[in-house]
């Protein structure tokens, strides 16, 4: 052996010094240990929260680990990339290409296609047995009163059956008779069906052309033509000596809902009643202007007919056998007093022109230039048959829900499914948009979204009998609705023109605006759909309108009157009449609602309402080609619904719908002086001083709600962050344990990373959840490393609680303007602050039990009785809101 190799030998064979040499022991022997104390307690903590949680946990503790919590920001991005032109044009092809009308095989079908499309898009096992329950079963009742219970964790779906009374058509037929009593013409009731458009060809008479609900019978008598049909117009009839008794009264669509003009006929004495859709309603689209008529242009087809229901929707909606109670297929019936007493039929332009024919001049003109009605009657009679076929039949409410980690708070969002026949615009088009806001809140689902309210969709049935499938649900849970609910959110035509119009509870206007402003318009680059208010459509001759085009004085007066009323209210968004689904919600429980989507205007193609021509080949040639506006609707309301949704405070501003509680009362105050001198006016002043209390306590509930969520916020960073500084020097142990493993084995270590906070938000959702006046920790707080710091806790609850009373309140705003007695003479409308216009139906009145007091009793001491009312009920309403 070399002595060099000697040498080194015993260089390695010396010890090193004791001290030095214990010390590395140490090290090595602590390092050790430590690292074997943090995998135990790292597996430690894991399985004892897997093994301990409550049933249904583990699937949060899963998302959480293996999802990012998407932040407000992200969520948002993410659904308004979901809804797609291409996703859109293919439902409404699926949907509006076929009829479905209420009550048929095919509306059945659809219902199981929407309960299939909820079951895709949320996830949701399909049983064994088809969810479809007869409404008043425990089975149905349960499906709904569940979904506030702590036992409901995952999404459901299914099917409620009611069973209303609805009527189908049998024979019908129109004549002109002649002296001898024989038919001299006879009209063909049956639209052309112009092959150009496949689907109405195909389809032409499978609906025929009726009225739902009709009276059926036969009438006879001379002709009479009454405008529109409006109080107005038969009052004007009156004064001018007409008499209606046994006349058939013919009046054009228009300006206030078709029920009401035959109940105006009927308390004339008339004897029947036709309603054809007339040209000069069309604007400056029209044959007379040189558009060719449809398939062939966008003018009206001479031959189309507009179907729809005539109930007295003013008196109260929903089954006319069961008013104010559900109609399960046992209930006690009575005969309906809101459907007409006397026959109609609703006929074509073509057939209503020979008919006018028989009455001569319609129009008379005063000395002073004032055209009226002339109340001149045909000299040959008109006899008009009209067999139905009335019974029970079943209608099916497709529903759905996604639990909230508030299970107790409730958002709506709702479209009607069925149609007179295929109905592309009413209501495919709201159905395509409730469609893509479906597959945008399941995409949300698939990355870990869980909302802070529950979420309740709804496909109602037999909207054109007159709101029947959602009446009868909201009949059916008065009580669960007016607890739980706190918007119900509304589309049904979501496109049949160019311009955007939205209606809405004047606490939902200012949330409505600011989201409309995020959303780009759909076909403008630069807009947004705010912008859209203000479109018109494509119609408008070389130079505009007024260049080469004429239109009826009258009909332009009426639409830019609409106009300018919009614009001149503070918010833009009209308060809500009828006519859709809202109805129940909003005007007899209180619930805040609103109803968007892109109407008609003068220079649009024709929209041929509840015609066969209301078809898919109408709206990719001419209301929306490209389907963009269907695809604009679905995100607006989406993105209104998700800020209602995951917002810690409502975002609903009773102190708007305060402050617009003194137009409400400029203009009774306006009825009032405009009154004949005979009649006072009422003393208004301690309604005045009531409102203005309303407002104070609205503005003191603005400063509680901000503190409350300030102190909210506060108490979960106070939560969060020992939490998060725990995380971090777990994280920093952990990370020091690998770096030491990586310096054994040569590898470089990392520099350490601080663990990102979570935002507030997605720690709101985490950390507790609460039924009721019950708020309990989340099972995520229960298995958090700080919950023994019970001190935090406490506080966490306490400013939990102080958001839900603030929360309360701002839902109690809405219920204030019910009363219980109602409005005189259709006391189901229970909403002293807005109803249906009494002789408008689809119009809103304000103060509505005040106003009719005023207009049509024109009695002072009615009149006063109101305004006590009144005052009384929002006396109440600013003692309840008050912090």
């Amino acid at each position: 052996m070399s002595a060099e190799k000697v040498l080194a030998e015993k260089q390695d064979s010396i010890p090193l010094p004791a001290t030095e040499y214990h010390q590395s022991q140490r090290r090595k022997g602590r390092f050790l240990r430590l690292s074997l104390y943090v995998l135990v307690a790292l597996l430690g903590i894991k399985a004892i929260a897997h093994r301990f949680a409550p049933h249904g946990s583990k699937h949060r503790f899963q998302s959480l680990e293996h999802h990012h919590r998407l932040t407000v920001a992200e969520r948002e991005k993410l659904f308004l990339s979901v809804p797609s032109s291409e996703s859109a044009l293919a439902a409404s092809r699926a949907y509006a290409t076929h009829p479905h009308l209420a009550g048929s095989s095919e509306d059945l079908n659809d219902a199981k296609v929407m309960l299939d499309l909820f079951h895709k898009e949320f996830n949701i096992p399909m049983p064994s047995a088809e969810p479809i329950f007869a409404a008043g079963t425990p089975e149905s009742r349960n499906a709904t009163l569940r979904l506030t219970s702590r036992e409901t964790a995952e999404p459901s779906a299914w099917i409620d059956t009611y069973y209303p009374v609805l009527n189908t058509p049998l024979d019908r037929s129109l004549q002109i008779l002649g002296e001898d009593g024989e038919a001299v013409w006879t009209a063909d009731l049956v639209e052309d069906g112009d092959p150009l458009d496949e689907d109405a060809h195909r389809y032409k008479d499978s609906v025929p052309t009726w009225h739902g609900l009709s009276k059926g019978g036969d009438a006879e008598g001379e002709l009479v033509y009454a405008n529109y049909g409006t109080k107005e117009d038969y009052d004007e009839l009156v004064a001018a000596g007409s008499n209606l008794t046994g006349k058939i009264v013919i009046v054009r669509y228009g300006a206030v809902f078709r029920g009401l003009k035959i109940k105006g006929a009927q308390e004339l004495g008339a004897a029947g009643v036709l309603i054809y859709s007339d040209p000069r309603d069309d604007g400056y689209v029209t044959v007379e202007n040189g558009f060719a008529p449809y398939p062939a242009g966008p003018a009206r087809n001479p031959t189309s007919v507009q179907r729809g229901s005539v109930q007295f929707l003013s008196m109260y909606p929903g089954d006319p056998t069961t008013p104010g109670y559900p109609a399960y297929k046992d209930a006690d019936r009575e005969d309906g007093s809101n459907i007409p007493k006397i026959p109609s039929l609703p006929i074509s332009w073509q057939n209503a022109e020979r008919l006018l024919e028989e009455i001569g001049e319609l129009y008379a003109v005063g000395k002073d230039g004032k055209k009226t009605l002339s109340g001149n009657a045909s000299k040959s009679k008109i006899k008009l048959v009209n067999h139905v076929d009335t019974k029970i039949t079943p209608i099916w409410n497709t529903m759905a829900s996604i639990p909230g980690h508030i299970r107790d708070e409730v958002v709506i969002i709702g479209c009607h499914r069925d149609a007179w026949v295929m109905g592309a615009a009413d209501p495919t088009s709201g159905t395509v948009s409730l469609h893509e806001i479906i597959r945008g809140f399941g995409a949300l689902l698939r990355k870990g979204w869980k909302p802070l309210r529950t979420v309740v969709f709804a496909s109602w049935d037999a909207e054109e009998y007159g709101l029947v499938g959602s009446t009868e649900w909201g009949e059916d849970f008065p009580e669960w609705i007016s607890k739980h609910t706190v918007a119900y959110l509304n589309v049904d035509v979501s496109v049949s023109g160019s311009r955007w119009e939205v209606g809405g509870s004047p606490s939902l206007a200012n949330l409505i605006q600011q989201t409309a402003l995020e959303v780009p318009h759909p076909t403008v680059e630069g807009k947004t759909l705010w912008d859209a208010r203000n479109d018109e459509g494509p119609f408008t001759g070389a130079e505009g309108p007024s260049s080469n085009l004429t239109i009826d004085a009258d009909v332009l007066e009426a639409y830019n009157v609409a106009k300018r009323n919009l614009h001149a209210s503070k918010t833009g968004v009209a308060p809500l009449g009828s006519g859709s689904d809202f109805t129940v919600f909003l005007q007899r429980l209180g619930v805040a609602s609103s109803n968007e989507g892109f109407g008609g205007t003068p220079t649009d193609a024709v929209y041929h309402y509840h015609s066969i021509y209301d078809s898919q080949r109408f709206q990719e040639v001419y209301a929306d080609p490209g389907f963009h506006r269907h695809v604009v609707v679905a995100k607006h309301l989406g993105l209104q619904a998700l800020r209602i949704i995951d917002s810690i405070i409502v975002p609903l501003n009773t102190t708007q719908y305060a402050f617009e509680l003194d137009d409400y009362l400029g203009k009774v105050q306006a009825l009032a002086h405009n009154l004949r001198a005979s009649v006072a006016a009422p003393d208004f002043s301690k309604l005045q001083k009531v409102i203005r209390k309303v407002q104070d306590s609205s503005q003191a509930l603005d400063e509680e709600k901000r503190k409350a969520e300030k102190e909210l916020k506060h108490a979960l960073r106070k939560l969060s962050s020992p939490h998060h500084h725990m995380c971090r020097k777990w994280h920093r142990l952990v990370r020091r344990v690998a770096d030491g493993f990586k310096k054994i084995f040569g590898v470089q270590p990392h520099h350490y990373r601080p663990v990102p906070e979570l935002e507030v938000d997605a720690w709101t959702k985490f950390l507790f959840e609460y039924d009721g006046d019950e708020v309990r920790p989340s099972t995520a707080v229960l298995s958090h490393p700080r919950h023994g710091h019970s001190h935090r806790m406490k506080k966490l609850i306490k400013a939990a609680k102080r958001v839900v009373k603030a929360n309360r309140k701002i839902i109690a705003f809405e219920r204030g303007f019910i009363s219980e007695d109602g409005i005189k003479d259709r006391e189901w409308y229970k909403h002293l602050g807005v109803a249906p216009g009494k002789w408008l139906g689809y119009g809103a009145t304000t103060f509505p039990a005040l106003t009719e007091a005023l207009v049509f009793d024109q009695n002072t001491t009615l009149a006063q009785y109101e305004v006590d009312r009144l005052a009384q009920l929002l006396k109440k309403l600013a003692h309840e809101i008050q912090p």
